[in-house]
């Protein structure tokens, strides 16, 4: 009778334990997708219109929060659920957005002011010109420290940790 109930107390331990593993909140292992689009979550995009309501919730009937109003401002999209995005800017303001609101043109907001744009990826490069804070530019290609950036006719290199827009991870070609 005992070896009995040790079998069943260590049967439910053995249960409980892969509940835990199976329900844990613990590293992703696989990258999360878009249920509508199948692309990766979270990932950035751009404000394709000059205007753009930022929403409560994903559907016209939502109250609306607020009012994007420069294009091509950069937004990460969190979540997904029909024609709506749920996006976050680099404040960490967010909302819901219609889809054919957004592109997927890749833009950065400098965050350093008077930002030197270089010729290389070297912090001795020679210095071609200087971006503003709140400047919004392309995103062109980026190793695993810099990101090359283009706006109003400028374009060089950039540390990548002065720019939102691009994750800290993310190499581009």
């Amino acid at each position: 009778m005992r070896a009995r109930l040790r079998e069943c107390a260590s049967l439910a331990i053995s249960f409980l334990f892969l509940i835990g593993v199976l329900t844990s909140t613990g590293p992703v292992l696989a990258e999360e997708r878009g249920r509508v689009t199948n692309l990766p979550l979270p990932r950035y995009v751009s404000l394709k219109a000059a205007e753009g309501n930022v929403r409560r919730g994903p559907s016209l009937s939502h109250r609306i929060d607020w009012v994007y109003t420069r294009r091509g401002v950069p937004l990460q999209i969190t979540a997904e659920f029909g024609h709506w995005r749920q996006v976050r800017d680099r404040d960490g303001a967010g909302g819901w957005v219609h889809y054919s609101l957004l592109s997927g043109v890749r833009t950065v907001i400098v965050d350093q002011d008077m930002l030197p744009l270089l010729r290389a990826p070297r912090p001795e490069s020679e210095v071609l010109a200087k971006a503003e804070a709140g400047v919004i530019a392309r995103l062109g290609e980026c190793s695993i420290d810099w990101c090359r950036i283009s706006a109003d006719g400028a374009a060089g290199w950039v540390p990548k940790a002065a720019i939102w827009g691009v994750d800290a991870d993310e190499i581009r070609e």
